[in-house]
């Protein structure tokens, strides 16, 4: 076990700048457990989540260490050990997926332990989406496979967006549409929708990518979209289509020239992250056609995990990505990264959108 902690920490108000604050290992209290955080990814995702840090409260997960102050630490998805225990059912060199701080230790105060897990119960997680406060046991998680961790921490938090995303719009009956547009074609979360949608509803809409030029092949290449268009082409498609659009860019020019191309035979709007995070912006409240609505997956989940159980839905879940899983190591080269160094140099390339699409990343605060 190191001898100190390391946390990686961004300013929260200029997103480029960032440092490695040191420390002591913390300590566990009555019912603590101290998780020593193995590894994790780091997408665009991640980036979404210091974008809308303020609004949505991205921030506050894990502000134990950063109370009041202008930097804090990005949650991002990976896998940790038990290293020490003051929880009864949480064993010591067990190990869980979940939500973690960019740090090589994080505390947590176990509640509702399980055989399939716990709870973090730790600061304000209870004002918090509980989603984002699972710890899911290896031993009996349904989506888990020693040989997939890496696809685990790149896609299930994308691709449980992804599945609820595809479940709303079904149950909606597609809000009319017989068209739907992902925005970001090339991101993860659009390519695990598409999958979805082409796989389990197309005899009812059509699935359409945007994105730029220099990703259309690859998107091509993943055969999940029934057709690619470029941001530059959004005037060439038939507006008499009834359509919707899910936004995983965010950024509000391409939103704007799709509902001014499509007017009112646009169904829906549904705003879901921020890929294109430094053209986000507002303005979105005279575009003609439907309202913007933000898709804020957690609540669209915990309805699903009161009418299904929590592992009634998991077991939906885990149904779904068997067949993904499969089709993503056809495409996707993971690279590896460890040291505080090395964080920085990946953080700043996917904040600043220079990750190949056929490229992830997983990191660890561990040398």
């Amino acid at each position: 076990m190191s001898d100190q902690a390391i946390d990686f920490e961004v300013r929260k108000s200029e997103l480029t700048a960032t440092r490695a604050a040191t420390g002591a290992v913390p300590e566990i209290g009555a019912g603590e457990v101290l998780i020593k955080v193995e590894r994790f990814s780091l997408t665009a995702n991640n980036i979404t989540y210091a974008v809308f840090g303020d609004a949505m409260r991205y921030w506050d997960f894990f502000s134990d260490r950063s109370e009041g102050s202008e930097f804090g630490r990005i949650p991002v998805w990976g896998f940790g050990e038990i290293v020490a225990s003051n929880a009864d059912g949480v064993a010591v060199g067990s190990r869980v997926y979940g939500y973690f701080p960019m740090s090589n230790y994080r505390v947590a105060k176990a509640a509702r332990i399980s055989e399939h897990g716990f709870m973090d119960a730790s600061g304000v997680r209870g004002e918090l989406a509980p989603v984002y406060s699972q710890f899911m046991a290896t031993t009996s998680d349904p989506l888990y496979a020693k040989d997939d961790e890496d696809q685990i921490m790149l896609f299930r938090p994308l691709f449980t967006t992804s599945f609820i995303l595809d479940d709303w719009l079904a149950e909606n009956d597609f809000f009319g549409a017989k068209t739907i547009i992902l925005t970001s074609a090339s991101s993860k979360t659009s390519l695990g929708l598409a999958h979805l949608l082409k796989k389990n509803r197309g005899d009812k809409v059509r699935v359409v990518g945007l994105t730029s030029p220099s990703n259309v092949a690859f998107v091509e290449g993943t055969n999940f979209y029934d057709e690619i268009v470029t941001y530059d082409k959004i005037s060439d498609m038939d507006a008499s289509v009834p359509t919707g659009i899910v936004d995983m860019a965010g950024n509000s020019s391409v939103r704007a020239d799709v509902h001014n191309h499509f007017k009112d035979n646009l169904k829906v709007s549904s705003a879901v992250g921020g890929t294109h995070w430094d053209s986000v912006g507002g303005g979105q409240e005279n575009l003609p056609g439907p309202a913007v609505e933000l898709f804020f997956a957690p609540t669209h989940i915990e309805r699903r995990m009161k009418e299904w159980g929590g592992p009634g839905f998991q077991e939906r879940v885990a149904k779904a990505w068997g067949g993904f899983i499969p089709e993503t190591k056809k495409w996707i080269e993971v690279i590896h990264s460890a040291g505080a160094d090395k964080v920085k140099d990946v953080y700043l390339e996917v904040l600043g959108g220079k990750t190949p699409p056929n490229q992830a990343h997983i990191l660890s605060l561990w040398d």
